[in-house]
């Protein structure tokens, strides 16, 4: 018996995980629960995390949470429930099956069976923005080794265990050498580790383009947070409907289950709704907690009850469908089929599902660090690169000279282009003037000059070499 966490949510989640629990109990699951507030109440108690400490305990000490949609009130800072859980819990890995069910779910990809795996705790998802200048405000794109090595390999592993072929990696690393430049490089590494199963990499734009058109040329999706939120989205509805998916978020020790939709509150009250994610989603609840008899004879039953065109109004269609139903009656179709395997889908077998066991992540040997510069941004209102030179050429220190100033990332000084436009954020890289090492006094020094000359230092970037390596881009253009 295992005990889980529940949370029935807000708008159309009480009606979907009444149902979906009353499935559950019907097939034989062995779990028993404990039910949790969180959401729309908690937020307008005056709670702006959407959870109270004591329910924290509960997931905590469970280590499997059950949730149904959320509504996140608008405005007053309000922060994202489902984010907040992922960071606080360690869920480093969201697992998106996206499958098509042709022909009794319209779709144009009728081939169609994708997982994606997206990292889940970092990426511009760590949330540090700030406003800069008049006119520039900044995210910072946090990519960490200890990231990028969970989640590829947490990627391999689930190929390796649900007998998949294939895994691809996406990022845009022709851009962002350094930071999806790591994701890749990672990738590569821990792939030589699998050579029984193939491994590819695309770059996101071309890849996204690839996976709408052709779908069924992918098996296992690994990459960044924020593609791996655009691409599941984009794959659930190309293979029929946002509404059929569910979500796992796992962690080292806790993970969260759910459907990938929201909480429609139109909708809520009225035993409309499509209770098919959430459904998705406490199967892949059962898989973890190694209950897989269960989580197959739910599967399939639900297959079956598709195949027999039993449909709620969100996927029925003249055509196709034989009955319209609600929520509660689509959950006791599932129910009345529960023992029975679809004719036409294909059937599940789940018997190598359960909660992957992966290393913890080993910290490598410390590089070594050398200091070979910073880069000092500036905000200055000014739009003549070559006048800007001169200011901050007075800032220049015995060890540090300035060798270049971009705007946006573009090189506009030295030999920049009149045509390119210049906001009111500009980085000055200071590189060794004699080619030695220099220290963070150094740097000091450089700051104290540039506070006697007036010039208002925004921020500073430190440039490092590891292991002998430049570990910093260069600027477009340069």
């Amino acid at each position: 018996m295992t005990r889980i966490t529940v949370a029935k949510g807000d708008g159309i989640g009480p009606e979907i995980m009444d149902v979906t629990l009353e499935i559950l109990k019907a097939a034989g699951a062995e779990i028993e629960i404990d039910e949790i507030e969180v959401g729309e109440k908690v937020y307008l108690s005056g709670n702006t995390s959407g959870i109270a400490d004591k329910s924290w305990d509960t997931i905590r000490n469970n280590k499997v949470f059950l949730k149904a949609p959320i509504t996140t009130p608008q405005g007053g800072g309000y922060k994202s429930l489902n984010v907040t859980t992922r960071k606080f819990l360690g869920l480093y890995s969201n697992v998106r099956p996206c499958v098509s069910y042709d022909p009794f779910v319209s779709t144009k990809h009728p081939k169609m069976d994708i997982v994606i795996i997206r990292e889940n705790e970092e990426d511009l998802y760590a949330g540090i923005e700030h406003q800069q200048t008049d006119e520039v405000v900044q995210c910072l794109k946090i990519i960490s080794r200890p990231g990028c090595e969970k989640i590829i390999r947490y990627a391999f592993e689930y190929a390796k265990q649900y007998g998949r072929k294939k895994v691809t990696c996406f990022t845009k690393d022709n851009i962002m050498k350094q930071s999806d430049g790591l994701f890749h490089q990672v990738f590569d590494e821990i792939a030589k580790e699998y050579p029984e199963i193939e491994n590819e990499h695309w770059i996101i734009d071309i890849g996204a383009a690839k996976m709408a058109d052709t779908p069924e040329v992918f098996d296992v999706i690994v990459t960044l947070n924020l593609y791996g939120d655009v691409l599941s989205d984009i794959a659930a509805q190309i293979a029929g409907s946002v509404g059929l998916a569910g979500s796992a978020n796992i962690g080292e020790s806790c993970a969260m289950f759910e459907a990938i939709h929201g909480s429609a509150p139109r909708r809520a009250g009225q035993n409309l709704a499509n209770p098919s994610g959430l459904i998705q989603g406490a199967i892949l609840m059962l898989n973890h907690i190694g209950q897989n008899v269960v989580a197959e004879k739910i599967q399939n039953a639900w297959l079956k009850t598709i195949e027999d065109g039993i449909h709620t109004y969100d996927i029925f269609k003249d055509d196709i469908s034989t009955q319209k139903v609600g929520t509660k009656e689509f959950a006791h179709a599932v129910i009345a089929n529960l023992g029975n395997k679809p004719a036409k889908l294909n059937a599940v077998n789940y018997s190598n599902g359960a909660a992957l066991n992966l290393p913890k992540y080993v910290r490598k040997a410390a590089a070594e660090k050398t200091l070979l510069g910073v880069d000092l941004f500036v905000h200055w209102s000014g739009s003549n690169p070559d006048e800007l030179a001169g200011i901050i050429n007075q800032a220049n220190s015995k060890k540090l000279d300035l060798t270049m100033i971009t705007n946006r990332g573009i090189k506009v000084w030295p030999a920049g282009f009149e045509e390119t436009f210049c906001t009111d954020h500009w980085r000055c890289r200071f590189k060794s003037s004699s080619g030695i090492n220099i220290s963070n006094q150094d740097i000091i020094d450089l700051l104290q000059n540039a506070n006697n000359h007036k010039i208002d230092v925004i921020k500073t970037e430190n440039l490092y070499a590891f292991d002998g390596k430049p570990a910093f881009s260069l600027g477009q253009g340069q």
